[in-house]
């Protein structure tokens, strides 16, 4: 009698448990790259690149130049103006260094942070549709591998008509 009480226990609460789950999918990529602000993140992110690499270009000009004023009055500079001259230029080198190394983070950098209300926006809808179609949960489908996936379950779609974009 106390094996049956407890099996049948064991499986009210599996199925109550199973019965109250529902997983949906997303692709978040494609919507985002969907969104019509995406446009202005792209436009401002080249920017940032151009601004980035006019300023590469005035270090490597003022250091191009450094090195040709260097080599035509290394002559007649003393040894203490020849030190200070060297150490110029090598202060220079490294910035332009730390400038090549950097750039791509801070290139990275200003994306994230344009992206940031994309995703937050996206983040809200998503909620919202779950919430609405009774999810429980929701997994994006970009960079994840799935062995099997019911398309039922993807919200890419509702997502998107409640964003407003057409597919």
């Amino acid at each position: 009698m106390k094996f049956k009480i407890i099996l049948f226990t064991i499986t009210l609460f599996t199925t109550l448990s199973y019965a109250q789950t529902k997983v949906g999918t997303v692709n978040s990529d494609f919507i985002i790259g969907k969104m019509p602000q995406m446009k202005n993140v792209i436009r401002r992110v080249e920017n940032y690149g151009k601004r980035l690499d006019s300023s590469f270009q005035l270090k490597a000009k003022d250091y191009q130049a450094k090195i040709e004023a260097f080599k035509t009055a290394q002559k007649t500079l003393s040894e203490d103006d020849k030190k200070i001259k060297v150490q110029e230029i090598t202060t220079l080198e490294q910035e332009i260094g730390n400038f090549r190394k950097n750039g791509p983070k801070l290139l990275q950098l200003q994306r994230d942070d344009n992206m940031r209300p994309l995703y937050k926006k996206l983040s809200e809808v998503i909620a919202e549709v779950a919430k609405a179609n009774g999810y429980t949960q929701i997994l994006t489908t970009n960079r994840n591998e799935f062995a099997y996936l019911d398309e039922r379950f993807d919200i890419t779609k509702l997502v998107l008509e409640k964003l407003g974009i057409k597919e």
